[in-house]
């Protein structure tokens, strides 16, 4: 992580502090054959776009190997885990993917505060994984409840 990214994941958030469209920090995130081998065995996934190239654009038609979209949604969630902080937990979560992503491209996950409910703690996260033309390839939503 840049240093920018961790000084602002080491501060705590203050609901009364928050206003709607407050933005998450972003993250880039560039998926490797490596770091694709790697989650999708430990997921247990075996399904051969995430590894064989041969398979992935022969077969099934795809121009690369494509980006896990459960690995997506980790980085979503951890998107809004590390916004919160110590201090918040996420109470749900939820994601979509809407358009493939494939090895080689830069994504970025980040998102806003969408709603606050300051007398129960309560904030609401529009997130995002954005490809490199600035599409939203996976939107997401969670809920977070502070100390």
């Amino acid at each position: 992580m840049s240093t920018d990214l961790n000084k602002k994941l080491e501060k705590d958030v203050v609901i009364e502090k928050l206003t709607v469209g407050t933005e998450l920090p972003q993250r880039q995130h560039t998926a490797t054959n490596v770091s694709l081998f790697m989650y999708n065995a430990a997921v247990w996934n075996h399904h051969r776009i995430h590894y064989d190239e041969t398979y992935t654009t022969q077969v099934e038609g795809h121009p690369a190997i494509v980006i896990d979209g459960p690995l997506q949604g980790d980085w979503l969630s951890q998107a809004a885990l590390n916004w919160a902080g110590a201090q918040g937990s996420v109470t749900s979560f939820g994601y979509s993917n809407r358009k493939a992503s494939y090895l080689g491209e830069v994504l970025t996950s980040g998102g806003s505060v969408s709603a606050i409910d300051v007398p129960k703690r309560r904030v609401e996260l529009t997130l995002f994984i954005k490809n490199e033309a600035g599409e939203v390839v996976t939107p997401g939503t969670a809920s977070v409840s502070f100390k």
